[in-house]
């Protein structure tokens, strides 16, 4: 499978994510998002930064940039689609999920590893895990707290499309274990299917070993492999 990572103005972990994808044997390129997304890739990836400086709103800018008609194209064709903290911002904006992230409750740039816990184990995302399973991987970001009407969050949840939850290391959740204050602790959603999803935790901080922390991102990046 090749995954093409797109590369926004201001994205700065395109190249983390190339690495993570060499380390679980998934062939990666870098397309630049003015070059359009090449017709033969098997999926793409938004990753984290600062896409336009994160002007207008995070995210905003760079939803509109041409590129992201062919990834909603790609999207509905099945292809695999995750956006990860900026990309997850893009992808809000470019309507693949719903909802929006907006400004931490905190008010300030939460840098950190936090807890998830698994809630739907049946997704390309988290076949790895098993549903309650606990998993550390790090955040960084300013705009990450997941808001959306209460009527499209009931919806998401009889859907079974909520990822993640952020939670304390038994898996409890709890709103001290919320970073950002995320409805519901909400940390990652699918789309409509399953093949799109969007996170504001960074997996591609959590594969290598070599970081000396967690490797638990592995399991989201091979949906992929």
């Amino acid at each position: 499978m090749t995954v093409a990572v797109v590369q926004f103005g201001g994205s700065n972990c395109d190249r983390d994510a190339v690495r993570a994808f060499s380390h679980i044997g998934v062939d990666a390129e870098r397309v630049w998002h003015e070059d359009g997304l090449p017709s033969d890739v098997d999926g793409v990836v938004l990753p984290g930064g600062f896409s336009y400086g994160d002007y207008l709103r995070a995210g905003a800018m760079a939803a509109r940039s041409p590129i992201m008609d062919d990834v909603r194209e790609a999207a509905e064709d099945g292809v695999p689609v995750l956006g990860v903290c900026n990309g997850a911002q893009i992808g809000c904006e470019s309507e693949l999920t719903p909802g929006a992230f907006t400004t931490n409750a905190s008010a300030r740039f939460q840098c950190e590893t936090v807890h998830l816990r698994v809630e739907n184990a049946a997704t390309p995302w988290t076949a790895a895990y098993d549903e309650g399973d606990v998993i550390e991987i790090p955040i960084a970001h300013g705009e990450g707290r997941f808001e959306i009407g209460e009527d499209r969050y009931d919806d998401l949840v009889a859907d079974d499309r909520v990822l993640f939850r952020y939670c304390d290391p038994a898996g409890n959740i709890t709103d001290s274990a919320n970073p950002n204050g995320s409805r519901g602790n909400v940390a990652g959603i699918t789309g409509e299917r399953s093949n799109v999803a969007v996170l504001m935790p960074h997996p591609e901080r959590a594969t290598l070993p070599d970081l000396g922390r967690s490797t638990d991102g592995q399991g989201i990046l091979s949906a992929f492999a």
